[in-house]
């Protein structure tokens, strides 16, 4: 990456602090009426066939992420659907030898979960390691608090090697080289993942473009006013 670029990401990432969470509350006061356009589904897992009245439409119903258990940087068995149930989530993939995209790619995090410091009760800021064999537990703790992180919003993530790039390539749909079997050379996506508290993946955000991250803050204020009926005529 060319100084000049991460000069840019680094510049334009301050904006994200000044997130229009102002949305949200409009929307909240002003009675959401569902034409403003919310971030949309990614994942369809099939088209169903509804009844409605006389008339019988298309449905598409999306496809609800796996579960998977990783530890954090504190040492706790944490699972991403059941532990971290009704909340939302924003994922990201780094490994803490990176020393190129990834300190952009945290320092980008960090404006993030600044600006959305007050929703952590229904919001978890989640960074996997693409190289768990190296990242333990007191390294990944380590990395955190050079960052200074709450360690109660922000995880830190190791655990089976192969559930996380399973998980990456077939959950997410991301674009994950398998790791090196030598070398700390590791390819990892760019993107910040989106997970709705339904487990539906609802947006992917490029983490090194400042325009991108804010958006990413921005739905995250219009999710926090959707209802998804089908969901909640489940629980």
């Amino acid at each position: 990456m060319t100084k000049s670029r991460i000069r840019s990401v680094l510049l334009g990432s301050l904006l994200t602090v000044l997130v229009p969470l102002g949305a949200y509350w409009y929307l909240k006061s002003n009675g959401y009426n569902g034409r403003v356009p919310l971030p949309k589904h990614y994942g369809i897992a099939k088209i169903v066939d509804v009844k409605k009245g006389d008339n019988v439409v298309k449905d598409t119903l999306y496809r609800v992420l796996q579960d998977l258990r990783l530890v954090n940087q504190l040492g706790d068995s944490v699972s991403l659907n059941s532990d971290l149930k009704g909340k939302m989530l924003i994922v990201n993939f780094f490994f803490t030898n990176c020393t190129t995209i990834c300190p952009v790619m945290s320092h980008n995090m960090q404006k993030l979960v600044k600006a959305l410091k007050k929703e952590d009760s229904i919001l978890q800021f989640i960074s996997i390691s693409v190289d768990p064999e190296n990242d333990s537990v007191p390294r990944l703790r380590d990395y955190a608090n050079r960052l200074d992180v709450n360690h109660d919003t922000w995880y830190f993530m190791t655990g089976n090697k192969s559930a996380i790039y399973n998980y990456a390539r077939t959950e997410l749909e991301l674009k994950v080289p398998q790791a090196p079997k030598e070398g700390n050379d590791f390819i990892h996506p760019e993107q910040f993942v989106l997970i709705d508290k339904y487990r539906n993946i609802r947006g992917y955000y490029n983490g090194l473009d400042s325009n991108k991250v804010r958006q990413c803050a921005e739905d995250v204020a219009y999710l926090m006013v959707e209802k998804n009926s089908e969901h909640e005529r489940k629980k």
